[in-house]
């Protein structure tokens, strides 16, 4: 991490952040990665008795009232243990999210406060079997019937699905407009007839109780309609911000870890009677590596700064999307790099740089595939280009024969 984001504040966040990851024991980690637990309550419990959950949230429903740059230092100090644990403290920051930007003063004292005091668990429902980028797909739907709604459909890959209390479930309201307007978002409660049908084995990201949930004429009141009908669209792109930040500042923290590993191996391995940091391809490895996440950290913070600054604009949703984009392919990098200087050894769980790397692979997809960040960088650089004005100086007039216009050919 660059300590030019660091305040007294942001240190103290840290150090907090840091007594909590290092009280994490090691057994929850090979438990979860051995699948021998789905779901681990009492971490996400201890979490929120320290208060360290949902940090940008009121202090009036147990939050700090704290910004994005504050929440990345915790972030990326939580990413330490690896992407299941990082996934989890941040759902109550993306659930979260939607009860504080959208919900209303009774949502928020029914669900985000029991959320930030670890008494009530949370899972989002996003990806359906039939698609998991085309969200705008999604064939869930929630049909309006008195003061209720009845919701049919499924969602897969849902990460805390083995133990959620709600979920934040998007489903179609309107199947004759447009696909940005036809979705809305409610808060589904467990009990209310929510059916978890499968949890996957994955490659890695292990013990997140990651499954299928299945919604067969469920009834769900009508209060716990998130905004207004229609508004799934809206709700989306702003809760696509904790999602991908939440991504990108958590692979800051294992990339970090990773590295000194692999710093440290190779200033203690000798080979050919030196150590073998003294070798060019393995200290260049190093050296990308370091650069690489400092640019992805310096990245990460410029788009904390620009959400706490500018909230959901263009250049936002720009920036958010390259520090997912950025930090996720970084991580995965540095992991590569890590296990190609540790060589064999780094292959065995005598380190955990194959478990990481098991994990790591797993940010490139979820949140929003890499693919789809380039679709919204370009997308949202398109609409900056072309609707800029001409305060800046044109220096495509500044060639030499810029004036022969009729060399301009374009059709």
């Amino acid at each position: 991490m660059l300590d030019i984001y660091m305040n007294s504040q942001k240190t103290g966040i840290m150090n907090e952040m840091r007594d909590f990851v290092k009280s994490v024991p090691k057994k929850l980690l090979v438990d979860m990665d051995e699948n021998r637990i789905t779901y681990p309550a009492e971490y996400v419990r201890e979490a929120a008795k320290r208060k360290l959950l949902g940090l940008r949230f009121s202090p009036e429903f147990g939050g700090r009232g704290l910004m994005w740059e504050d929440e990345i230092i915790a972030l990326e100090e939580v990413g330490v243990l690896g992407t299941s644990l990082a996934c989890l403290y941040s759902l109550v920051s993306i659930v979260g999210e939607a009860l504080q930007v959208f919900g209303s003063d009774a949502q928020r004292k029914k669900y985000l406060k029991p959320l930030l005091e670890g008494k009530l668990f949370c899972a989002e429902a996003l990806t359906e079997p039939r698609g998991g980028s085309d969200f705008f797909g999604a064939t869930t739907t929630a049909k309006k019937q008195g003061n209720n709604y009845i919701l049919n459909g499924q969602k897969r890959f849902v990460v805390g699905a083995e133990g959620a209390d709600l979920f934040l479930v998007y489903a179609k309201t309107d199947e004759k407009t447009k696909p940005q307007t036809s979705l809305s978002v409610f808060v589904v409660e467990r009990d209310m007839g929510v059916e978890v049908k499968h949890v996957y084995g994955l490659l890695g990201t292990r013990g997140g109780g990651a499954g299928r949930i299945v919604f067969k004429n469920v009834k769900v009141p009508a209060e716990n309609l998130i905004g207004t009908e229609g508004a799934g669209g809206l709700i989306f792109n702003q809760m696509m911000i904790p999602e991908r930040m939440t991504s990108g500042a958590g692979a800051l923290g294992g990339a970090r870890e990773l590295l000194k590993i692999a710093a440290r191996y190779s200033d203690r391995r000798k080979a050919f009677g030196q150590k073998i940091r003294t070798f060019e391809g393995v200290s260049f490895k190093v050296a990308d590596s370091i650069m690489d996440l400092d640019a992805a950290s310096a990245l990460v913070h410029a788009a904390a700064r620009s959400v706490d600054e500018y909230g959901s604009t263009g250049m936002t949703r720009r920036l958010v999307s390259e520090a997912k984009r950025y930090a996720t392919e970084m991580a995965w990098r540095v992991v590569n790099n890590a296990m190609q200087i540790l060589g064999g050894i780094g292959y065995t769980n005598i380190y955990p740089v194959e478990r990481a790397l098991r994990d790591v692979r797993l940010a490139m997809i979820w949140t929003g595939t890499s693919e789809i960040m380039n679709l919204i960088i370009q997308h949202e650089y398109y609409k900056e280009v072309l609707g800029e004005k001409a305060s800046i100086r044109n220096i495509e007039a500044d060639a030499t024969e810029a004036d022969k216009e009729e060399e301009k050919v374009y059709e």
